[in-house]
């Protein structure tokens, strides 16, 4: 990726593209982030919490390795740098409305005929030619994710994160990448170079096993709280001080993890010795876990079990997993893909002037 220097031109905002364009700058890449004049993407707004500078933190966690230039699309000197920008760029992602970037004399069919080896990618809420706005919230609750999340007999939950944006941003970053391999080898025809990501598709994906447990059952999926609807034990424990999770995944796990809390007549029980017996007899292995667990306290537990290779952890915050992380209030998490952090996230127009004077060569 390094050696490739892709030239990204970022036209999205919000958290599903700004994810897809931060792992390419992360990777290597040279991104520019073309906003809106006066309030740039929305989420620069979205806080408190904000920074001493004043950019938000919601902004903050996804922009870091950009370059920022404010433009006005439906202007002709905004349309035009626009369009000598994409003339020297590897790849174009956007996540307007359907029909948008057209009106805007930017259709990017037009765009790919003329541009030879561009790839563009487009972030939708709910399919290429759908216009309805994608917000993560809608999407969890419309692609089974609200029906499985949370307490057995509790309400519908959302997941904790806006994670069918940051999936649908990282399939985006994976779906660049094998294009740009595959350019790599001989032209490409535009179809092949003209990318959809939807998030409703990513987060239907990303049921994995859930769905395919409806696929082959024919009965509709639950919540389990913090449970496992095919693994026992696999859920969350209360510990004398603190809650743990336990995460048996192999018959020879669940004889480990029964003798390691003193359970051996559970580690010898032939009725448990395979999951499906354990999820059979799911209230009575779970019970008997829950009673002898909250006699010591979760470290105690943790180190038993470790010692003997049985997967298990503390319920940890924010706060303490930010911990020895070299994580930073300005440019965020360190990257999960093999990067770098080179630069902050800009403020809005930042490297304007330098970028309306020398296009992509404001990299330097």
């Amino acid at each position: 990726m390094a050696q490739m220097k892709l030239k990204v031109l970022d036209l999205s905002r919000v958290l599903a593209g700004p994810v897809c364009s931060m792992i390419l700058a992360d990777l290597g890449a040279d991104v520019i982030k073309v906003e809106k004049p006066g309030h740039g993407d929305e989420t620069r707004g979205w806080g408190p919490p904000f920074a001493a500078d004043g950019q938000s933190a919601y902004f903050l966690a996804v922009n870091r390795n950009k370059k920022s230039v404010a433009l006005d699309l439906a202007d002709d000197r905004g349309r035009m740098l626009v369009l000598d920008l994409i003339s020297e760029a590897d790849v174009v992602l956007d996540n307007f409305l359907h029909g948008s970037l057209d009106r805007l004399g930017l259709d990017p069919g037009e765009l790919l005929e003329r541009h030879r080896s561009l790839i563009w990618c487009t972030i939708s809420g709910f399919g290429a030619e759908n216009s309805r706005p994608g917000y993560d919230f809608v999407v969890q609750a419309e692609c089974g994710w609200m029906a499985i999340t949370g307490e057995r007999d509790g309400a519908p939950m959302k997941v904790g994160v806006a994670l069918a944006d940051v999936i649908a941003g990282k399939d985006a970053a994976i779906a660049i990448l094998a294009a740009v391999a595959e350019r790599a080898a001989g032209p490409l025809p535009p179809k092949k170079r003209r990318i959809n990501i939807a998030l409703a598709d990513s987060a239907r994906a990303a049921l994995v096993n859930v769905a395919q447990n409806v696929l082959v059952s024919g009965v509709d999926a639950q919540r389990w709280g913090n449970a496992h609807p095919n693994l026992v034990p696999y859920q969350l424990f209360d510990a004398a001080d603190r809650p743990f999770v336990i995460a048996v995944g192999s018959d020879g796990q669940w004889r480990a993890c029964a003798r390691a809390l003193g359970l051996a007549d559970l580690a010898d029980d032939d009725s448990l010795q395979t999951n499906a017996g354990r999820v059979e007899r799911r209230d009575y292995v779970v019970s008997a876990l829950a009673e002898r667990v909250k006699e010591m306290g979760a470290q105690h537990w943790i180190e038993r079990l470790q010692a003997v290779s049985v997967p298990c952890g503390l319920v940890k915050t924010v706060a303490e997993v930010l911990v020895g992380t070299n994580a930073d209030a300005r440019t965020g998490v360190p990257p999960s893909v093999p990067g770098s952090v080179r630069l902050p996230p800009p403020q809005l127009d930042e490297h304007g002037d330098a970028i309306r004077t020398l296009g992509w060569r404001a990299f330097g």
